[in-house]
């Protein structure tokens, strides 16, 4: 028979705890680059991960960091979580995004769960084309689609982030947030061909700079990527007519669009 006591903090810190340890395995961050990026101390991100007390801004700073959701992280940290909450909200039982994501279930995202050949332009080397893989999958903790690049040639730079989809929109959003510095993707809604277009908005770096970008992209849902070029390919190399074809297409076809002056 369920209980309405509050679970004892010590229980709800270790689930923190847990939490922070998963995504800094999952971004494949140390200690070290975590405290740089989170700006204090790495005697501080021991002490977090030991589960020790810590500022309220340093649990903040780490989860922006991290790309974790502060609020339900603080709740866990600080005991104030109950049983009397739904459960389903937890482990393979949450079903249904925030609100501020689009407020959609798992049920009506399903078709978007797997992997995608990902196009775009290469901002460094003209004509040529980024190619790389991208995953969606389900985040049954903090409910919602999340992706995650992969097989990128500029590996560092890879994104993770949160799939946004809003109701009255034929758009998403996904969106990728690290201490301030916010990406978006602007694509179609998964379509019958499994295709989502649209438009990206970044920083590129340009000497010592980094400006703002924006560029048609491409997702194309695969199965498998046997045979599928990947890296930077220029024109001439395997893929590179397919792949300049599909990005022109998407610019021809409305997907994008980039105002001039």
């Amino acid at each position: 028979m369920a209980s309405d006591k509050i679970v004892p903090a010590r229980a709800e810190r270790s689930a923190a705890v847990q939490m922070l340890r998963t995504a800094l395995i999952e971004k494949k961050m140390t200690q070290a680059e975590l405290a740089d990026a989170a700006e204090c101390h790495e005697k501080t991100i021991q002490n977090l991960l030991g589960g020790r007390a810590v500022r309220e801004q340093t649990l903040f700073d780490v989860c922006m960091v991290l790309g974790l959701d502060y609020q339900r992280l603080k709740e866990l940290w600080s005991g104030a979580m109950s049983t009397a909450q739904p459960m389903d909200l937890k482990g393979e039982g949450g079903l249904v995004a925030p609100v501020y994501m689009g407020a959609y279930t798992r049920a009506g995202v399903d078709h978007y769960i797997g992997s995608y050949l990902t196009l775009r332009p290469a901002f460094a080397v003209p004509g040529a084309i980024v190619a790389y893989r991208t995953d969606i999958i389900w985040d049954p903790e903090w409910p919602s689609l999340i992706f995650e690049e992969r097989d990128r040639p500029d590996q560092p730079f890879s994104h993770r982030g949160r799939l946004y989809i809003p109701s009255s929109s034929m758009f998403i959003h996904l969106v990728s947030l690290t201490k301030g510095a916010m990406r978006m993707v602007v694509v179609s809604q998964l379509d019958q061909a499994g295709e989502m277009r649209g438009l990206i908005t970044t920083l590129n770096k340009q000497g010592r700079f980094f400006v703002p970008v924006a560029a048609p992209i491409a997702y194309l849902k695969r199965s498998d990527f046997k045979g599928a070029a990947l890296g930077e390919v220029a024109a001439g190399q395997p893929g590179y007519a397919e792949y300049k074809h599909i990005l022109d297409e998407t610019m021809a076809e409305g997907y994008a669009r980039l105002a001039a002056p």
